[in-house]
């Protein structure tokens, strides 16, 4: 069931550890391959695609992404944390299937480019609630 959540939910919150110890979150567009979940830099505006999350997770791998459903109605609540390592794809075939699944999930990847990084969560537990 967790899986299912996770996977079809729209979006998520990478988390990483900056070079000076401190948690940095920001909101991430995902798609799972197995036990991997990917994440690209896509082409929506920015001032870099050298991105803090990238040098942060060359500098420490270890990372979750925190996946929820929130609802007026508390009984529909739920979240689930991917824990994992994590690391920038070099492999051009993996990085190609990575940006196949997030052009599947995401119809607004048919206009944005994903022209920086990709990012593979290799998930190592599956946390969560209820």
């Amino acid at each position: 069931m967790q899986q299912s959540r996770v996977s079809e939910a729209p979006v998520g919150r990478l988390g990483t550890v900056t070079s000076d110890g401190r948690p940095q979150l920001v909101p991430c567009c995902f798609a799972l391959i197995g036990d991997i979940a990917y994440s690209a830099v896509d082409g929506k505006p920015k001032s870099t695609f050298a991105l803090r999350r990238i040098d942060n997770i060359r500098r420490s791998p270890e990372i979750c992404l925190l996946v929820d459903h929130y609802h007026d109605d508390w009984t529909k609540l739920w979240w689930v944390r991917l824990d994992g390592s994590a690391r920038i794809v070099e492999s051009f075939s993996e990085e190609d299937q990575a940006k196949k699944a997030l052009k599947a999930k995401y119809r607004q990847y048919e206009d944005t480019a994903l022209p920086g990084p990709v990012i593979a969560l290799e998930i190592t537990a599956w946390v969560g609630w209820p």
